[in-house]
């Protein structure tokens, strides 16, 4: 019995070890298989045969041309020219109905409403000249350009033309010791470079991603175009007869965008060669297939992730700076504000780099917000240089409509074509508005590297235009 048993369960046994072989045969068949056949499809996609009639694939022949060594970069700029363009155009109407609701209307009335009240003068001017005007300035100079920017850009993103950006810029950036998608994170930094420093989370080194984060603040963030657009105009575009001043001005406002780049570069391989060295990361940069974006998620993307909750920071930010704009012109020690003693004391280092002392108080106060220097820059050169029935007050930054306007008050204030050059140069070369600074903060978790982010763009700057200055005065 115990013998018929034993030859039950071997048999039973020997059974299941011919199963189990099967089934591991026809799993490993299946495998083999299914290699060859993801092989055969890869090779058909990629491989022209000889023998066969290439067969056409729209992918391909896009990549082809934008990804070409010939036609990739003009076509890069020509994209990224058209979507500044659009950027800056389109704004111009949403900006001025904002600007007519928030400080033409609204401003006004919240004046009114505090006199009517009985708020005192100073409460009066702190509350609405100085906390809510910049407020209002911020959210109608900067909100429409990154309502345009930030949808197009994703748009481009979703559709998969971002990573052929990266493909093409890739090679530059791994000689100066960066990383390939360097160039979407620059990319980003025009509309804001807040959101700039957010995206270089795409960077997996965390040496490669520093480098990004230090040197996002040389891609021209929105707030600084109206600068670079209006100084080039009244400086630059009135060297050249009427009818070339705008081309010649957009050329100069183009040099500075190039200008730019050229430091992300040389900035990005000194630091890989000091404090940040290292090899350069390999990486597989995947092209996707174009595809149709998809609108929906790409303006919850751009507008709630990226656009609403950058001009939030700013916001946030902004609102100090008024309320120090206001009592550093209000608040006066021996018959002249403080202001005015900052600026007297600033002018000589002013000068010396080709510009002044208001410039440099304007960018100082201005800190937490781009959009408010050249507000800020013509309420200060009113305020010294006494200029009456211009503005809304001491301390009230205002702007004008009028291009030539806005130029007899900066040639009153003593400016040159050296003033409005350097100027430009050293909005490109400043440090970070304090949005980007605690943006920058937020993602590294390092008090050391935002404090070398901040410090490194103004030192270069101060050369930069030192140099310019120098040379100018030579020649």
């Amino acid at each position: 019995m115990n013998i018929e048993k034993e030859n039950r369960i071997e048999s039973i046994l020997k059974n299941a070890n011919n199963l189990r072989w099967e089934i591991d045969e026809d799993f490993h068949d299946s495998i083999i298989e299914a290699l060859y056949q993801d092989a055969n499809r890869i090779a058909d996609k990629s491989i022209i045969k000889s023998d066969k009639q290439p067969r056409f694939n729209v992918d391909r022949a896009i990549d082809r041309i934008v990804t070409s060594r010939l036609w990739g970069f003009p076509i890069m700029l020509l994209l990224l020219s058209i979507i500044f363009w659009v950027t800056i155009e389109g704004a111009n109407v949403p900006s001025a109905f904002l600007f007519s609701i928030l400080i033409d209307t609204f401003h006004p009335a919240l004046k009114s409403f505090g006199t009517t009240v009985g708020f005192p003068w100073w409460l009066n001017g702190f509350l609405f000249d100085g906390a809510y005007l910049a407020m209002a300035w911020v959210i109608s100079v900067m909100l429409p350009p990154m309502a345009i920017f930030f949808p197009i850009f994703t748009l481009l993103e979703d559709y998969g033309y971002l990573p052929r950006v990266a493909f093409n810029m890739d090679s530059l950036f791994r000689k100066v010791g960066a990383h390939g998608k360097m160039a979407l994170t620059m990319a980003m930094g025009y509309g804001c470079n807040a959101a700039g420093i957010v995206a270089t989370r795409i960077i997996d080194s965390p040496r490669e991603r520093l480098i990004a984060i230090i040197t996002n603040n040389f891609s021209l963030c929105n707030g600084r175009w109206p600068t670079q657009i209006l100084i080039a105009s009244i400086f630059i575009g009135t060297l050249a007869p009427a009818h070339f001043a705008g081309i010649i001005s957009a050329a100069a406002v183009v040099s500075v965008v190039l200008i730019g780049i050229a430091f992300v570069f040389i900035v990005s391989f000194g630091l890989s060669k000091t404090i940040l060295k290292g090899e350069t990361s390999a990486f597989s940069l995947e092209l996707p297939p174009y595809r149709p974006p998809r609108i929906l998620r790409t303006l919850y993307t751009s507008l709630i992730d990226r656009t609403l909750i950058v001009l939030w920071r700013a916001v946030i930010f902004a609102i100090p700076a008024g309320v120090v704009i206001w009592l550093l012109s209000n608040i006066s020690i021996a018959d002249q504000s403080i202001a005015q003693y900052l600026i007297s004391f600033m002018n000589p280092f002013g000068l010396l780099l080709g510009l002044n002392g208001v410039i440099l108080l304007a960018y100082i106060i201005a800190i937490p917000a781009n959009e408010i220097v050249i507000p800020t820059v013509l309420m200060l050169t009113v305020l010294v240089t006494g200029m009456a029935g211009i503005g809304s007050g001491t301390g009230v930054i205002f702007e004008l409509n009028s291009t030539a306007d806005t130029a007899l008050i900066l040639q009153a204030g003593g400016w040159t074509i050296l003033t409005g050059i350097n100027l430009m140069l050293f909005s490109l070369l400043h440090n970070p508005c304090s949005t980007t600074l605690y943006t920058i903060y937020r993602e590294t978790k390092s008090v050391k590297w935002t404090t070398i982010s901040a410090v490194l763009p103004i030192l270069l700057g101060f050369i930069v235009c030192f140099f310019v200055a120098l040379i100018w005065k030579l020649f």
